[in-house]
């Protein structure tokens, strides 16, 4: 299997800092898309506010959907994605972006700044806020663009602070995926993940995906599980099926189609690790959420 020219290297992602500010800013819409690499790190603490929108969440070894707008938290070095799949006039992707040590090497050592800290710490597992801490931590973020530096660094506390509060949250990837010192297993770890991206519409051998890494099936295996903590098979099959609610919340193909389109070829096994997955069959789930809707 020959490897494909467009697959590349885990994309350690250089951002442009001004050498005068801390804090990068930066702005996203229908108009001024978010071109980053498909999947890539970089050291700096990133929190993303997606004022509408839906759209994929690739955090590490996790993958979810959200069709509701977003705000998350991502920690230094902790592989992802872009988010938002389509923008209309309304849709807005804002993003800051700051090295931990912002402030200071001895900043945290403040008394008063030890739960930003923790809450940093904690962010390096990816964390997604939902209710009111979404809707306020998004409105300050989006305000920031008519700010100054000085004021959006002032602001960035109220945001630290507001988020560290916050009740309202889950972690989406509770086992940890921050980048190791293992470039190798770094690399091919990214490898993968962009290979699935592309191809999980289709079958996926452990053969093809082992030697398009340059491993061995048994390797590859150990490899991954040790790095994600989970097989290649479940995290394929993670990914199918959350594009299926994809499918199912946006689109009027029946679920037998739907089951296809994701890369299932058995109707019977798609059921059965949907119910798992969601707690609901397909059908379950597009009936909940037409009456949520209506």
């Amino acid at each position: 299997m020959s490897e494909s020219k467009q697959y590349q290297k885990p994309s350690l992602e250089s951002l442009a800092h001004d050498m005068d500010n801390t804090l990068i800013y930066k702005r996203f819409d229908f108009k001024n898309k978010n071109h980053l690499p498909v999947w890539h790190y970089h050291p700096e603490i990133e929190i993303v506010y997606v004022n509408e929108g839906a759209g994929k969440r690739q955090i590490g070894s996790h993958v979810s959907y959200y069709n509701d707008g977003d705000l998350i938290c991502i920690g230094a070095n902790l592989p992802h994605c872009g988010f938002t799949d389509s923008f209309s006039n309304k849709r807005k992707e804002t993003l800051i972006q700051f090295l931990p040590d912002y402030l200071g090497n001895t900043f945290y050592e403040v008394p008063e700044m030890k739960p930003i800290e923790q809450l940093l710490n904690r962010a390096k597992m990816g964390l997604v806020f939902y209710g009111d801490t979404k809707r306020e931590v998004g409105a300050i973020i989006e305000k920031m663009h008519k700010k100054t530096p000085f004021e959006r660094l002032l602001d960035s506390l109220v945001v630290l602070k507001k988020l560290e509060e916050s009740k309202e949250y889950k972690i989406l990837n509770a086992d940890g995926f921050a980048i190791k010192t293992e470039a190798q297993d770094n690399q091919r770890i990214n490898k993968t993940m962009n290979f699935v991206q592309e191809h999980f519409k289709t079958h996926i051998s452990i053969e093809d995906i082992s030697e398009h890494v340059n491993m061995t099936s048994p390797a590859f295996c150990r490899n991954f599980k040790k790095v994600t903590g989970k097989t290649f098979t479940q995290f394929v099959n993670e990914y199918r099926l959350v594009h299926a609610t994809k499918l199912l919340t946006e689109g009027q193909e029946s679920v037998q189609a739907i089951c296809f389109e994701c890369g299932f070829n058995n109707f019977s096994h798609f059921n059965k690790l949907f119910k798992n997955h969601t707690g609901k069959t397909p059908t379950e789930y597009r009936k909940q959420l037409n009456f949520v809707v209506s």
